[in-house]
């Protein structure tokens, strides 16, 4: 067992945006795995603005060794959206807990496109998007992983 460090202690709440595709692969991996309630998902289409809010794996974690793994609330939002569909998730079912795997950006004409929320269980949700411009912002202080396990996936 050793003293703690000052370098311990500089773990922070995520406040992050997303301008471009870097940007947005890079809140794609902090998302990863990350678990929602269907009714936490919202668009308000008069903003232009599609938000979740997701119980995400702290993958950036960097006291993983010291503790059991753990997760944190966080408000995953999106600016400049035109459209938003959906396919793979029944929208009727408000008990449906669904897990994001990955973001992706298929690009358009002059910066607009798609960006795709692609899901566990073959489901998706599109954003139809003028530009990128997403933020990622944890809302609560971390807790244990009720599964205390670190997600695996099957390749």
């Amino acid at each position: 067992m050793s003293d703690a460090r000052f370098e311990d202690g500089r773990e922070s709440p995520l406040n992050l945006g997303a301008l471009d595709h870097d940007d947005l692969q890079v809140v794609s991996s902090l998302v990863q795995d990350a678990v929602f309630p269907i009714t936490e998902m919202k668009w308000a289409a008069r903003q232009r603005r599609f938000a979740l809010l997701l119980n995400r794996f702290r993958w950036e974690d960097a006291g993983k060794e010291r503790h059991a793994p753990e997760r944190v609330q966080s408000v995953l939002a999106f600016d400049n959206v035109l459209r938003v569909a959906s396919s793979g998730i029944d929208r009727s079912d408000g008990d449906m807990i669904l897990s994001l795997l990955s973001i992706s950006f298929e690009a358009g004409e002059d910066g607009a496109g798609d960006i795709l929320l692609t899901l566990a269980g073959d489901g998706a949700v599109r954003l139809s998007v003028e530009a990128i411009e997403a933020t990622l912002k944890d809302v609560t202080r971390p807790y244990t992983a009720p599964s205390k396990s670190i997600p695996k996936h099957d390749d």
